[in-house]
């Protein structure tokens, strides 16, 4: 008898003890012959809470309590180590925050092969969970029951052999639902949904915990109320003394919140993929438009110079047309280019609304085909607002196509606008006069979690690969950045309207100021010092220049600019390429101002730059530029 019961002693403690390994990490480290520690592990650094760069040099009796210090055992662990060539034993340890907890400790003694001790070799493992069990197997049933009875956080339970449930403690009754007289002497698989009962997951629980020691699971359990909640599961058997199955204990622990946090996890680790892919594809996209303004501006300032040389034939004057106009096909492609890149700034200006609707409407048309029927209804005397013209047609385009995707079964959409005062910050929206514009559709709409989440960035209900979720969070921007609002409003089944609240223009605000023809004609012939790293640029800018009755000077490198620059005294202006390699047009600019500070600059971009300093201060000529831009800027800067 007293071998059958050491044998069920040692399988139950093997069988505790691959259950702690299986949970728990080691605390991995080495220490010299004098105890100090040289080396630190993950799994050190998490349950007793020093990082590696804290703990190097200490001597590892810190991790004892005072009480073992003073009574010497960490030299005996050592001593004992060296002298029987292993030490092996269980106590309290000590944390950095100075809580305890207990540890099976392994000290291995290292030697070189000539056996001098070189330090020894340590391994910790945290059994705080089975000290706890053995200090309450030492305990009365009675003391037992009231320890199970007041864990609340899990549900811990017995079965009998056959599954019925024999106790239940308060964390039983608080997950699952149950009071203890409801549920006692009941099949446990009353906790289980329809589906999996039916499948008999209930039963091949119990039998796998009899034939193979334990069984754990997670899967979907059911409350009283009928709902569901996801459940980790643990199923251990409970044998007698002589090996009869006494029965089962079960604890069950609702894991939901920590597999939704973890779900949640995943979304944002994919938000963050596409939010780096999106970036990488912005960069590439504004890294081509600005290859591709330099290009256009080439192929431009070449087809001006050739309609002017060329015969007065209407063919060729025809290809010159078309050619042009496939240009700036070009030149709209790359400013869509820059904007999707965050690289374009705003050219805001006056906008009256119904006009760039009425502008538009042709292409909206197009876009929401023949099922959706359009309305506008503007307000008589509507005021012009602040916008920049290319971004609020791409911000309407946006929203109509979202309104088309919400009402697939056809419907009207109504665009309308009206003048507003606003006195107070309701609206987040600083005091003055706005117009809100808005877009509304009869669709299918969006409850309230889902319009809480619709202006998020990568947030979208359209599917995989049928929307980026990038569009009202595009528009969410555009209209911050205005110094307006974006607002949407949906119910669900009954329809959504996006409002763009923009700035009312005021009475003085106008686009960039028109350069009269005759002040055009009064600029003199000039000596101008054209610097860009691009040949083609170079010499097209040269051309457009000379064709006007200009002397050019050209550089192809800053270093080359300021060479000549020192050599030819009688230049009148400097038009620089920003982007150019060692010596950018900002530094140029700057060395030229050092020395003539009174000479007009034009700095020359593909795209709009965020610039600081002196760049931010000179006349800005962008890419593609025609030869009346040239005028127009020579004009400006000349007079």
């Amino acid at each position: 008898m007293s071998d059958d019961r050491t044998k069920i002693n040692a399988i139950e403690e093997m069988r505790f003890r691959l259950l702690i390994d299986a949970v728990v990490d080691y605390a991995i480290y080495m220490i010299d012959p004098d105890g100090i520690i040289t080396s630190w592990n993950a799994g050190a650094k998490r349950f007793k809470g020093y990082e590696e760069a804290e703990i190097l040099g200490q001597h590892f009796s810190r991790f004892y309590t005072e009480e073992d210090r003073k009574a010497g055992l960490p030299q005996r662990a050592l001593d004992t180590a060296i002298h029987e060539g292993r030490f092996e034993g269980e106590g309290w340890r000590v944390r950095k925050d100075g809580t305890h907890f207990w540890s099976h400790v392994i000290i291995d003694p290292i030697r070189d092969p000539s056996g001098k001790l070189l330090g020894f070799a340590k391994i910790t493992r945290d059994l705080t969970d089975r000290k706890m069990a053995e200090e309450t197997l030492k305990q009365s049933e009675q003391q037992f029951r009231l320890l199970v009875q007041s864990v609340t956080d899990y549900a811990i339970y017995m079965l009998a052999p056959d599954g019925r449930v024999t106790n239940w403690n308060l964390g039983a009754q608080r997950i699952k639902g149950y009071r203890p007289e409801e549920v006692i002497g009941q099949h446990f698989s009353m906790f289980y949904t329809p589906e999996d009962r039916e499948a008999g997951e209930p039963q091949r629980a119990l039998e796998i915990a009899t034939r193979e020691g334990r069984f754990e699971n997670k899967a979907w359990r059911m409350r009283k109320d009928g709902t569901r909640f996801f459940a980790h599961v643990v199923v251990d058997p409970i044998w007698g003394e002589t090996g009869t199955l006494l029965g089962f204990a079960k604890i069950t622990r609702d894991i939901t919140e920590v597999t939704q946090a973890q779900q949640a996890l995943e979304k944002t680790r994919e938000a963050l993929f596409q939010a780096q892919k999106m970036q990488a594809i912005g960069q590439l996209s504004g890294g081509i438009a600005h290859d591709f303004n330099n290009l256009l501006t080439v192929i431009l300032g070449n087809l001006e110079i050739v309609r002017k040389r060329a015969a007065d034939d209407p063919r060729i004057t025809r290809l010159l047309d078309n050619a042009t106009q496939g240009a700036l096909r070009g030149v709209s492609l790359t400013q869509r280019m820059l904007a999707f890149a965050r690289r374009q700034e705003l050219k805001t200006e006056a906008v009256e609304i119904p006009a760039l609707i009425q502008g538009i409407t042709g292409l909206l048309r197009s876009s929401l085909g023949p099922a959706v029927s359009i309305e506008t209804r503007f307000a008589p005397e509507l005021e012009p607002v602040m916008a920049d013209v290319n971004q609020l047609e791409l911000a309407v385009l946006n929203l109509a196509t979202n309104a088309r995707d919400a009402m697939p079964n056809g419907g009207k959409l109504i665009i309308s606008a009206q003048t507003h005062e606003v006195h107070d910050q309701k609206l987040s929206l600083t005091a003055g006069r706005y117009v809100c514009l808005s877009v509304t559709d009869a669709g299918e709409g969006m409850d309230d979690a889902t319009l809480a989440l619709a202006m998020d960035p990568f947030f979208t209900t359209k599917g995989v690969g049928k929307g980026t979720g990038l569009g009202l969070s595009m528009v969410h921007g555009y209209m911050e950045q205005l110094g307006g609002r974006f607002i949407l409003k949906s119910r669900k089944d009954v329809g959504t309207t996006a409002e763009l609240w923009l700035p009312v223009a005021l009475a003085n605000s106008t686009t960039a100021p028109a350069i009269e023809e005759a002040a055009m004609s009064r600029v003199p012939r000039l000596c101008v010092l054209v610097v860009d790293d691009d040949s083609l640029v170079l010499t097209s800018t040269s051309l457009l220049l000379e064709d006007l009755g200009h002397r050019v000077i050209s550089a192809s490198s800053g270093a080359q600019a300021l060479e000549l620059f020192d050599s030819e005294p009688a230049i009148d202006l400097v038009i620089t390429d920003m982007a150019m390699p060692k010596m950018n047009g900002e530094q140029l600019a700057q060395i030229i101002r050092n020395i003539r500070p009174q000479l007009p600059i034009i700095l020359a971009t593909g795209y709009a730059e965020r610039l600081e300093g002196l760049a931010a201060r000179l006349p800005r000529l962008s890419k593609p530029f025609t030869q009346l831009n040239l005028v127009e800027i020579i004009a400006l800067v000349m007079k």
